[in-house]
């Protein structure tokens, strides 16, 4: 097609790409003329051990296809690393996906510190580690595009997820956050929740249920938002099986209770109604926005 996006001269860091959604987007970029440092720890889907097997793979495949690729095989805690190996490999960093993670489901009865904090280390803590070293690069070269990958347990919740949905729903906070101080940089920051068959997803989903949501479905939406022609930033989207929509947060109009003098919580009950009334709800589109309300009841007293 003559209107194909290109992404040629591009350099990708993608995380936990050596299978699933993180091997779909980096094959589809690569295919498209980006040059991607193939990260890859090689842990199992619990998140042990370490395997160069998997990012090896995936380089080899994008090279027997014509494009340029190279494997590293370091953990996302250790960010730093990951984003100096591209910087060797290629000279130069445009676009980050951040894509590695794994499950430890338990109930929270049942939850250890080591279930919650092993989470947390890669799934957001090693998205920040990767980040905070590619920032000054995209900074100094007013250029960037990041996808942070959330999940439907972040936004809903999910039973036997309270570590993970913790850290996905955190990473769009991050991403939100990250856009606000991008944007005069021209980094774009985005999220997306995708449901897609993986290794991850194939512990609670059935294979029946996997056959139409393959993890190449969603590549093409994370693609679309890495590109220089895509404006979108700060933006949270779901994407599986070919279907995609963007989330925004809704709020109901509200009430003031109580206006100024002293009240108790008999008439918040009161106000319930209204309080959660949707019929003339709104989306704040940003902090400032947000804030509305309360600056109108801070100005006036």
């Amino acid at each position: 097609m003559s209107d194909q996006m290109r992404y040629d001269g591009r350099v990708a860091i993608v995380t936990g790409a050596g299978g699933g959604l993180g091997r779909a987007h980096a094959l589809l970029l690569a295919s498209r003329g980006a040059k991607i440092l193939v990260n890859d720890l090689g842990s199992s889907a619990k998140g042990d051990g370490a395997d160069m097997g998997p990012a090896d793979q995936v380089v080899a495949e994008i090279k027997a296809a014509g494009g340029e690729a190279a494997a590293n095989t370091d953990s996302v805690v250790d960010g730093d690393k990951i984003v100096q190996a591209a910087m060797d490999a290629f000279g130069r960093l445009d676009i980050l996906i951040n894509n590695a993670g794994f499950l430890r489901d338990v109930g929270f009865h049942n939850m250890t510190e080591a279930d919650w904090t092993d989470i947390y280390q890669v799934h957001l803590f090693g998205a920040f580690k990767v980040t905070h070293a590619a920032w000054p690069i995209l900074r100094e070269a007013r250029y960037g595009r990041i996808i942070n990958t959330s999940s439907a347990a972040g936004i809903y919740g999910n039973f036997g997820q309270v570590n993970y949905s913790t850290a996905k729903l955190g990473l769009h906070g991050f991403t939100q956050a990250l856009a606000v101080e991008g944007r005069p940089r021209g980094i774009h920051v985005n999220t997306i929740a995708p449901a897609a068959d993986s290794r991850l997803t194939r512990t609670v989903m059935t294979p029946e249920q996997l056959k139409n949501v393959q993890p190449d479905r969603v590549s093409p939406l994370a693609a679309w938002l890495c590109h220089e022609s895509c404006n979108e930033t700060g933006g949270l989207f779901e994407s599986g099986g070919g279907w995609n929509a963007k989330l925004q947060w809704v709020r109901t109009k509200g009430t003031r209770v109580g206006a100024g003098e002293e009240f108790g919580p008999e008439a918040v009950r009161d106000a319930w109604g209204a309080i959660t009334d949707f019929s003339e709800a709104s989306n704040p589109g940003d902090f400032a926005s947000s804030m509305a309300p309360l600056a109108e009841i801070m100005g006036n007293g």
